[in-house]
């Protein structure tokens, strides 16, 4: 593996971790030897600071990170207040899976396969623009249906419906 490589390696594991990776961590999963991985990161530091660009890696007492840099902080706080989602609870995850794969689906039909009220959960993901309403159901009562939004497919880095695992690959995988 070339230099650039390597850097790019690094850089990722420390991009994809997000908190603090310390030195032996990295000459584990990166299978390098310890001294190289040192001179890496200098040099990583040293361009990420000479670039002075929205990230920086920095040393610290656990290790090393990327972080974002100082002089955005104002800005970075204004995104992160703006309403974007954050972690789902698993009950949130639950909702959204039997919403994503029943889609379009009424409360009502939802609430019987979790056992429980939805109530909470829809309206939290509804919130977090996670679902949406679709219309109504042509039933007596006329109950509102729901389905997934543009959000909820860049919350999972999804391209379309399409890629939403099967329940084959899903058993599959359990049973690896």
């Amino acid at each position: 593996m070339e230099t650039n490589e390597k850097k790019a390696l690094v850089e990722s594991l420390l991009f994809v971790s997000g908190d603090p990776v310390t030195l032996q961590t990295l000459k584990s999963v990166a299978e390098m030897p310890e001294t190289e991985l040192k001179q890496l990161l200098d040099e990583l530091i040293a361009e990420y600071r000479d670039k002075n660009g929205g990230m920086h890696i920095i040393e610290v007492a656990t290790g090393y990170q990327m972080v974002t840099n100082p002089q955005y902080i104002s800005w970075i706080r204004k995104m992160m207040n703006s309403g974007t989602p954050n972690k789902l609870s698993l009950p949130a995850l639950e909702t959204l899976a039997i919403i994503a794969y029943n889609q379009p689906i009424i409360k009502a039909e939802l609430e019987q396969i979790r056992g429980v009220n939805a109530d909470g959960m829809v309206k939290s993901l509804l919130d977090k623009r996670l679902i949406k309403i679709m219309g109504r159901k042509e039933v007596p009562g006329k109950p509102l249906l729901y389905g997934t939004t543009k959000e909820f497919l860049e919350y999972f880095g999804l391209k379309d419906l399409t890629e939403l695992p099967t329940l084959k690959e899903l058993t599959r995988d359990e049973a690896a």
